[in-house]
């Protein structure tokens, strides 16, 4: 199977996200659906701002999922009617079992934290926070309980005495 017969639905939604989505679209992937969540008021006019991962997709000219609900039974027919083989999630909500079960090659995550340290919410802020001297990245694939699955690959890298969450 080549990168282009492999369709592939990313879920994400912060700007942790976005450098890998554009890393797959430069490399030649088959994006077939970008999930994030719903737009939000935000701002002093409290007008409604786009995720940045959403923000690249429409870049990218691909298409944008942004259910309420992910246990809706519209938005679980329109992914399974997408036929994607494979999904990954960035700094995305947890997945409903119909949901992360639903591709035959599986689901899998790339988590902000060397696991199993940091499970759930914020890893990177807890590594600073707590005067980590190195953090990194984990990827796995998903099951029932959070970011506990089976791990495909994990980078660590070093946390400078000057650096914080954002750097």
């Amino acid at each position: 199977m080549t990168k282009k017969d492999l369709k592939i639905v990313f879920f994400g939604t912060p700007d942790f996200a976005v450098e890998s989505l554009r890393r797959l679209v430069e490399e030649g992937y088959n994006i077939a659906a970008v999930v994030t969540a719903p737009d939000k008021p935000a701002g002093r006019g409290r007008s409604l701002q786009m995720s940045a991962v959403k923000q690249y997709a429409l870049e990218a000219g691909l298409p944008v999922l942004q259910p309420e609900k992910l246990k809706d039974p519209a938005f679980v027919e329109q992914l399974r009617g997408i036929g994607a083989q494979l999904f990954i999630v960035i700094a995305f909500r947890m997945l409903p079992e119909v949901v992360w079960t639903m591709p035959p090659l599986g689901t899998f995550n790339l988590h902000g934290s060397l696991l199993p340290r940091y499970r759930g919410a914020a890893p990177i802020i807890r590594a600073v926070m707590n005067g980590d001297p190195r953090t990194g990245v984990t990827t796995f694939f998903l099951k029932h309980e959070i970011d506990s699955g089976d791990i495909i690959d994990s980078r660590a890298i070093e946390i400078g005495p000057d650096e914080n969450a954002g750097s």
